[in-house]
């Protein structure tokens, strides 16, 4: 096996149950939230508010962990949970611009992934 090969693949399940234990989280609340500045709090508890919002992004979250942990499925894991990293890279850039290199770190991993499978997303384009 390659280097980079097993490089990525203990990024990958690294990066996979990171998400599935966030995804916990925000069911079972056992890890205590970062400090955010008061416009991110305010938004977290708009979205904890509706109700929806949260349990949606947690089981996107451990579907997505999930998918990403197995190599078989983890170009579907990679889609999955692109959305969810977006928002989270987005959140960082415009409302806690100390935490930019945490979320650049996660889009980059989940960018990392998708090229990685190119080949299974061409059919979808052709």
């Amino acid at each position: 096996m390659k280097v980079k090969s097993i490089i990525f693949n203990v990024v990958s399940t690294l990066f996979g149950l990171m998400m599935v234990t966030a995804g916990l989280n925000k069911f079972f609340y056992f890890m205590a939230n970062p400090e955010m500045p008061e416009a991110g709090n305010a938004l977290m508890e708009a979205f904890i508010a509706s109700n929806w919002i949260m349990p949606l992004v947690a089981i996107i979250e451990i579907v997505g962990g999930v998918l990403f942990i197995i190599p078989k499925t983890r170009a579907l894991g990679a889609i999955t949970i692109l959305p969810v990293i977006v928002g989270i890279l987005l959140f960082n850039i415009v409302l806690a611009p100390d935490n930019i290199p945490f979320g650049a770190i996660l889009f980059s991993i989940n960018v990392w992934a998708i090229l990685e499978n190119k080949s299974k997303y061409l059919p979808m384009i052709q």
